[in-house]
């Protein structure tokens, strides 16, 4: 079994270690939009019922328009795009798999827990030279961003010898134009895509595979009936269909993050990177400020392997703003 990685919003760990912490705690752990999606009206079918082919079919439509996916391509439905990340190992088995990092753990973890050897790589020609190559784009936690033209020779090169090229596209929502989708045709690309950051309903458990046909009738095979609940295909289909209201989050986000900038800035952090939804910041001191930022019900993330990093989400509303500013002892 392998050792549990740290996530962030474990708001429980923190409020054990830090029990005197100013309630509620501001959770800035994770790169979850504040700001969810409305929910709609959903029909009592959508819980009473098992969710058939047709709801299956109109959430995988409408992700279809969202992403840009091609006909040729293939949209499977899951509990987000992490059912996929544990999936694909077992599903397509690989001896050698490279990762493009630093970046999110699991992706190397679920692999190495199938038995594959896996390695870090440090440039995208270096991934071509391994069985499954993988790529976070835009990248957890410092928001690197590779192009199509650059990712395409490696997924035609994957397709051409038999190997597989996973992106991982869970923070792409709010910047589309920089989307592999059109990959998703190749035999040798797997594009995967998170509804719930964006989209603000982690809890909903909601992500995408978008693949070809042959791959994809073999990851449906493995997922089994219902891999998604009523609920979320019916809130999910409404929410990817509505443009205006993600073009009107990407520009909120993209407001937040720039001030989430200048307050960590003014408060002595480097600006690393990172996407409108998290920023990554470096500090000398990043541990101490975790835990003062702790004491005050303010939950950063932190990195074990990187420990002058932290990442910060964005707060809520305005009185998590002024939490956070005076965490950060900002006049």
């Amino acid at each position: 079994m392998r050792e549990p990685i740290a996530h962030g919003g474990r708001l429980d760990e923190a409020r054990r270690r830090y029990p005197g912490a100013p309630q509620p705690w501001i959770d800035l752990s994770t790169g979850v939009n504040p700001h969810p999606y409305p929910l709609p009206p959903i029909a009592p079918e959508a819980w009473t019922r098992l969710p058939d082919d047709e709801a299956f079919a109109a959430l995988e439509a409408a992700a279809r328009g969202a992403y840009r996916a091609p006909q040729a391509a293939a949209i499977l439905a899951g509990a987000g795009a992490q059912a996929f990340i544990q999936l694909l190992p077992r599903v397509f088995p690989a001896r050698r798999v490279g990762v493009l990092g630093f970046t999110y753990a699991e992706h190397a973890a679920c692999w190495s827990a199938a038995g594959a050897r896996v390695a870090t790589a440090q440039s995208v020609a270096e991934l071509a030279t391994y069985d499954v190559a993988v790529v976070v784009n835009p990248n957890n936690p410092d928001g690197r961003v590779l192009s199509s033209r650059e990712l395409a020779p490696l997924a035609e090169e994957m397709t051409r010898k038999g190997g597989l090229l996973v992106v991982d596209e869970s923070f792409m929502d709010f910047t589309p134009t920089h989307s592999v989708a059109a990959l998703a045709s190749l035999d040798g690309a797997i594009v995967l895509r998170s509804f719930g950051k964006a989209y603000g309903l982690a809890g909903l458990r909601l992500g995408f595979a978008l693949c070809a046909p042959a791959r994809a009738e073999r990851l449906r095979a493995a997922l089994g009936p219902w891999a998604a609940s009523g609920p979320a295909l019916a809130i999910g289909a409404r929410a990817l269909s509505d443009a205006r209201w993600l073009h009107a989050a990407a520009a909120a986000s993209a407001t937040d993050a720039a001030r989430l900038d200048s307050l960590l800035e003014q408060a002595g952090f480097g600006l690393i990177g990172g996407t409108a939804l998290f920023r990554l910041v470096r500090h000398a001191r990043a541990q101490d400020w975790f835990a003062r930022l702790c004491g005050s019900g303010v939950l950063a993330r932190a990195f074990p392997e990187r420990p002058e990093w932290l990442r910060f989400g964005l707060p809520a509303g305005e009185a998590a703003w002024m939490r956070l500013t005076a965490a950060l002892e900002i006049a």
